[in-house]
This record gives C-alpha cells, sequence and structure tokens, in this order.
C-alpha cells in the first residue's frame, strides 16, 4: 500500500530526497557538460535515482507534481536515458496510488531493426493522449525539446515538462518558448553553492 499523499509526508520525502541528491549526485567541481558548457558544479541524478530509495522518492515527487498541474496526463516519459528511471519510478508510485500513468521512452535514434519505431510503450496511448515529459537535469533544454517534438510526431500530447533539476542556465526558457510549462522539483540554489 502506498503511503497517503498528504502535504506533510511529501514535504517530509522532499527533503529527503533533496538530501540524497546532495550526497549521493552533486560536486562542486569543474566540469563541461553535454552542451560543451564549463560548470563550476556537476549534478548526476542517476546516482540517485537508481538507489531503492531514490527511487521510490523520486517516483513519488514527480508523481505528485504531475497529478497537481497536470490531472489529465495518462502517461510518462521522455529522452533515453535520464529520463527511463524517472518514468519507471513514476509508473510504479502511480500504479499503487490507483491512478496509474503508464511509461513510455523516447529513443534518440529510431529502433534500427523491426518496426524502426521512436518510441517503446506507445500503443498503451490513443492518438492525442496527454502527457508528461520527465527529465533529470534541464541545462539547455536540448533533451525535453527532442522527447516533446518526437511525442508530438508520433501523436502525443506534451503538458509540461517535470525535471527533477533544473540548473537555471536557459533550458526553461528554451523550452517553455515551444508552449510546454516546466515543473522543476529543485533549483540551482537547492543546493550548495
Amino acid at each position: 500500500m502506498t503511503p497517503a499523499f498528504d502535504a506533510a509526508t511529501l514535504s517530509t520525502e522532499r527533503a529527503a530526497l533533496q538530501a540524497l541528491l546532495v550526497e549521493k549526485s552533486y560536486a562542486k567541481k569543474q566540469v563541461t557538460l553535454a552542451s560543451g558548457k564549463t560548470s563550476d558544479f556537476y549534478i548526476d541524478c542517476k546516482k540517485t535515482v537508481l538507489t531503492a530509495q531514490g527511487h521510490w522518492l523520486v517516483g513519488r515527487q514527480l508523481f505528485d507534481a504531475i497529478r497537481r498541474e497536470c490531472p489529465t496526463a495518462q502517461g510518462v516519459g521522455g529522452l533515453t536515458m535520464g529520463a527511463d528511471p524517472l518514468a519507471s519510478a513514476v509508473s510504479l508510485v502511480s500504479h499503487l496510488g490507483g491512478s496509474p500513468l503508464h511509461a513510455f521512452l523516447v529513443r534518440k535514434e529510431p529502433k534500427g531493426h523491426g518496426t524502426g519505431q521512436w518510441i517503446e510503450g506507445l500503443t498503451a496511448f490513443a492518438k492525442g493522449a496527454p502527457v508528461a515529459i520527465v527529465e533529470d537535469v534541464v541545462t539547455t533544454g536540448a533533451s525535453a525539446i527532442k522527447a516533446i517534438e518526437r511525442a508530438r510526431a508520433e501523436g502525443l500530447t506534451p503538458l509540461a515538462v517535470f525535471a527533477l533539476v533544473d540548473r537555471e542556465e536557459g533550458g526553461r526558457e528554451a523550452i517553455e518558448a515551444l508552449g510546454v510549462e516546466v515543473v522543476p522539483l529543485f533549483r540551482r540554489g537547492d543546493f550548495p553553492k
């Protein structure tokens, strides 16, 4: 049985998720990001999300945000690989909570054999189905934009992007230029300076 989605429980779980992200995923160091930009910090959310506790907490927090902001959503997914464990966690929590959201995974390239499909899990949805896009870290927004564009091309209707972390480096604005709101669980200011 899924614990209640009351405000106090969710607040406690959000704090636990933030602490886990700081402990396992955050590093204060000079890095070159996938965008080619340099940064003085790095956040590798997979180090948190792939732990059992992190998977549960991420699923709970994202599911609550999706149900609150996009109650008509029928599915959750995003660009492989960052979105894969997020979509899985949300889908599992949604089933346990009695309000299922089916997961889908957007490939970076079409499948090289068989049907050549771009999206795994697409058959769970009717044409035009409203869905939530998930993303681990938004920097430039490129991954979420690819997921939105591919979902639209395959007949889904993205309602919003739910990000685990918004680095606040312009990605949110780029995504929202497509008419899709970005809802981050955490922002740059939620991590050590």
